[in-house]
């Protein structure tokens, strides 16, 4: 199998499987990995048809156009670098992805102005840059919600107490983990939040 030039990245799978997109050169930008991607959308292979999606730090839009290939409803990709943000609409104009929007701007900004629910979120920021839990901390999410994180392993994270851990891998450099959204009890009492 040849590799992939270091500006290309493969969509994996559902209507668009095998399209190559271009993503920019661009210091920091990191589009996850095909066996990761693989691995990923084979544990959420009941959570993406019908889905809105919200793709924070999305870099070069793997992770979202990925879950667009596979019917989610609707995916928003937030991104700070212009470039990036460019590149990304372009290459949903190319695809005639017409139930995407990009945010071109700061993803915690954006959270903390749109705390609405969604049934999947991609949490993948640059690494060493202290922007993963500031971004757990702002969403706001329902039960049943699902949410994948990918981050570097000596990160330590406070994760909150509803969110159950269905699955996880680690490398030496990086660890990626799948998390839902579960009813939050109501301290003393046998009713769910």
């Amino acid at each position: 199998m040849s590799k992939l030039p270091s500006q290309q990245l493969r969509i994996i799978g559902g209507q668009w499987r095998s399209r190559r997109l271009r993503f920019p050169d661009i210091d920091g930008l990191r589009p996850t990995l095909d066996r990761v991607r693989e691995t990923l959308f084979n544990w959420l292979q009941f959570d993406v048809e019908g889905a809105r999606v919200l793709d924070t730090f999305a870099g070069s839009g793997a992770l979202g156009i990925e879950a667009l290939s596979r019917g989610a409803r609707e995916v928003v990709f937030l991104e700070k670098h212009p470039k990036a943000a460019l590149q990304l609409r372009e290459n949903l104009q190319t695809l005639q992805a017409r139930n995407a929007q990009v945010w071109a701007g700061d993803a915690l900004h954006w959270l903390a102005q749109h705390p609405q629910p969604w049934d999947l979120v991609f949490l993948d920021p640059p690494f060493n840059c202290g922007l993963l839990q500031p971004a757990i901390d702002q969403l706001t999410l329902l039960p049943g919600a699902v949410v994948y994180m990918e981050h570097e392993t000596a990160l330590t994270l406070v994760i909150p107490a509803n969110w159950y851990e269905r699955k996880n891998k680690t490398t030496k450099e990086f660890c990626f983990r799948l998390f839902e959204v579960q009813e939050t009890k109501v301290p003393g009492t046998d009713t769910e939040k």
